[in-house]
């Protein structure tokens, strides 16, 4: 996959690592303001079994 997008993108090496690393911060960014809080109510992160006795 990493092969793929690197083949892809344009320009020389010094361009390519510069929108990877933008590319990156960008699936990171859209990753915690929009997926994550979606998704946290669907997991089980509060769901304890453990009682306070």
């Amino acid at each position: 996959m990493y092969g793929w997008i690197w083949r892809h993108l344009p320009g020389n090496a010094w361009v390519k690592a510069l929108l990877s690393l933008v590319l990156a911060v960008t699936v990171v960014y859209v990753l915690f303001q929009y997926v994550f809080p979606w998704a946290e109510p669907l997991l089980p992160f509060n769901d304890v079994t453990v009682d306070n006795q």
